[in-house]
């Protein structure tokens, strides 16, 4: 489960911003997860209720934005949206296509006290 390394890199990039921020509680935390990133979201919840016990996290409340795919077409520029990465162009059945949306994996926002 790489999603229980995920959720501790995100704990330290928190970590970081809250010493920069001076601050020491973090009330929220928003995730924007890419629906072709390869993560589990239900996996990655999970991860994070272990993850941030005894941490600057554990009583923030963590808002996961999943970010649905869009994908181009290196064929025909078509730009279109998918569930995965196997779904040919509508327009020229192409399955040559490249990820603009829905492949990230970013903290979006923290809301720090």
């Amino acid at each position: 489960m790489h999603e229980l390394s995920i959720a501790m890199n995100i704990l330290e990039i928190v970590d970081v911003e809250v010493k920069k921020a001076k601050a020491s509680v973090v009330r929220e935390l928003e995730l924007d997860i890419g629906q072709l990133s390869g993560v589990v979201i239900e996996a990655l919840e999970f991860a994070l209720t272990e993850a941030v016990k005894n941490s600057v996290l554990e009583k923030a409340r963590i808002i996961i934005n999943e970010v649905p795919a869009t994908v181009k077409c290196n064929d025909c520029q078509h730009e279109f949206a998918v569930e995965d990465l196997y779904t040919p162009c509508p327009s020229c059945h192409s399955f040559d296509t490249e990820i603009i949306k829905g492949g990230e994996l970013r903290v979006r926002s923290l809301l720090v006290d």
